[in-house]
């Protein structure tokens, strides 16, 4: 059975200045045959109305939601769903408030985000309102239901009961590993701003502690109302479904390529970075103030290459959503309804790209060992997740330039269970590409750390191959790799041994760490001695001045 999402949930909840407690907050994650299909949801309600009645409204409106929106057929959708269950419960609370004296004027806000596979919806009604940190950036996924007039700050324009019929607020949005949403009643969100909040979740506490410290910190700054919160983190993301995720790309259009100075959905271009073959690079600037400077690249419109594109913003979207590690490049995801073209965006880094730093100037050993093991760390992120990159080579290395590095282009990438046209051909750069894939495989691990092993190689080379470079529609041979000692002497024998062990195409290494293991090993065992020269003299000096020293 494939791996279901996982989350961590702690809420906190005090009455504080008021006489009693009007929230009401749950998490619910339903039956285990439920899951899948209608997910799990935390909700949050802050009842308004005096007498008790503020707290009967919350605290039914949550538990009639949760049992209308279960009990419906799943296709109708979570949004059709949400707005069932709560016109069903809007009535009810209205009917009951126009009726009862002692009820009259009662009510409810509503804030619920409802999980399922790799998305969040939301629903929202009212002042109570929804977070998402990601990558220690807190973004509201909500908005405010209240006059905007100064004098009438409090008063609620939306709630459940305040009217005869009811409009919510609905969108959704993709999971990332490790995204962290706060839902929280307005007796904290008016105390606390935006930056107070982010340095509250970016702590390494249980989602329990959070929510804890969040109410207690309202507390503290005065709030004169109810404070809760929930505090959900998303521990595991469920495999990829293909139906789902093509949908989500359905509705983008391929438009002709943008010119430099245009502005595509509130970015700015301000310069093209690289044009290949299917795609073009642009950095731009984000113009609403959102994302600051980035990079988008735009598919270039050609003959049978509009579903590969669709299947390569896939493939990186769903990477980027899966695999949370510190040497994979990131995307951006927009906000909702802002996206009108297909393009995908990724964070500027500044820096350069490892190709143009192997062929400015030599890199020591030092240099290229750390470079190295950053690398394969990347690698041996994304195949522990079962997906295969299929184009490692130093233009896809970039090295940043405060240090550290990003594996970026994972629009060929083969994904566990998602299988489409670009599995009819293999793809990658040729001076890269494993036996396996010239014999017309789909390429696997040991196809990435061939490829994995050419890089490194033509690092510690200064841009040489190790089977000379190939040319596109030829056959190449392996028969056996030029030393590494032939382009680098100064460069001790243990590498030019481990070298030629990464460009085996036979089955040497395990996994990536394998690699890594051996480079930590050599650089902390391995001795000076240099690669022995053909000349027989110059042999003999070496052994002598190895036995000297």
């Amino acid at each position: 059975m494939l791996e279901p999402l996982k989350t961590q949930c702690g809420f906190a909840t005090e009455t504080g200045k008021r006489e009693e407690n009007e929230d009401f907050v749950a998490f619910y994650s339903g039956a285990e045959d439920q899951q899948a299909i209608y997910g799990s949801m935390a909700i949050i309600a802050d009842g308004i109305g005096g007498t008790g009645g503020g707290r009967y409204a919350a605290e039914l409106a949550v538990h009639e939601f949760i049992d209308a929106y279960y009990e419906q057929k799943e296709t109708l959708g979570v949004k059709r769903m949400a707005e069932n269950a709560l016109t069903s419960i809007n009535r009810w609370i209205f009917s009951q408030s126009s009726r009862d004296p002692a009820l009259k004027g009662m009510g409810t806000t509503f804030s619920s985000l409802i999980l399922i596979g790799s998305q969040a919806h939301v629903i929202h009604l009212g002042d109570t309102r929804i977070y998402r940190l990601r990558n220690n950036r807190l973004q509201c996924l909500t908005t405010d239901h209240v006059h905007q007039h100064p004098d009438l700050q409090h008063v609620l324009t939306r709630a459940l009961g305040i009217d005869d019929t009811v409009h919510i607020d609905y969108s959704h949005h993709n999971l990332n590993l490790h995204d962290r949403f706060l839902l929280c009643c307005d007796g904290v969100h008016t105390v606390l701003n935006d930056h107070k909040i982010q340095q509250l979740l970016v702590q390494n506490q249980s989602t329990h502690d959070h929510a804890q410290a969040l109410v207690q910190q309202a507390l503290i700054a005065g709030s004169q109302d109810n404070v809760s919160a929930i505090v959900l983190d998303i521990l595991k993301l469920p495999p990829p479904d293909k139906s789902f995720l093509e949908s989500a790309v359905d509705e983008l259009t391929i438009l002709a390529m943008p010119k430099v100075g245009e502005l595509i959905d509130g970015f700015r271009l301000t310069a093209i970075i690289s044009e290949g073959r299917f795609t073009c690079l642009f950095l731009a600037q984000d113009e609403q103030g959102m994302h600051g400077e980035v990079v988008m690249k735009f598919p270039i419109l050609a003959a049978n290459t509009e579903a590969i594109y669709r299947q390569a913003f896939i493939r990186e979207h769903w990477i980027t959503s899966h695999v949370h590690n510190v040497w994979i490049a990131e995307q951006v995801e927009l906000e909702t309804n802002r996206q009108s073209w297909l393009y995908t965006i990724m964070p500027y880094y500044a820096g350069e790209t490892l190709e143009n730093r192997l062929l400015r100037s030599k890199i020591s050993l030092e240099q290229g060992i750390e470079i190295s093991l950053m690398l394969i760390k990347a690698v041996y992120a994304l195949h522990k997740e079962r997906v295969i990159h299929r184009d490692i080579k130093p233009d896809n290395v970039i090295l940043l330039a405060q240090g550290g590095l990003k594996l970026v282009d994972l629009g060929v990438a083969r994904l566990p269970g998602l299988n489409d046209e670009m599995e009819s051909t293999a793809p990658g750069t040729p001076s890269y590409m494993s036996p396996t894939l010239f014999k017309g495989g789909f390429g696997d691990e040991q196809s990435d750390l061939y490829a994995l092993g050419v890089t490194l190689y033509r690092m510690f080379s200064k841009g040489h191959y190790p089977y000379g470079e190939v040319e596109p529609f030829t056959r190449p041979s392996f028969d056996k790799p030029v030393p590494l000692s032939q382009y680098r002497p100064d460069l001790p024998a243990w590498l030019d041994i481990l070298m030629a062990k990464a460009v085996n195409p036979e089955k040497v290494f395990v996994n990536a760490m394998d690699l890594a293991y051996e480079l930590e090993n050599g650089l902390a065992r391995g001795t000076a001695v240099l690669p022995m020269k053909n000349d027989f003299s110059t042999r003999v000096r070496s052994v002598l001045n190895h036995w000297l020293n």
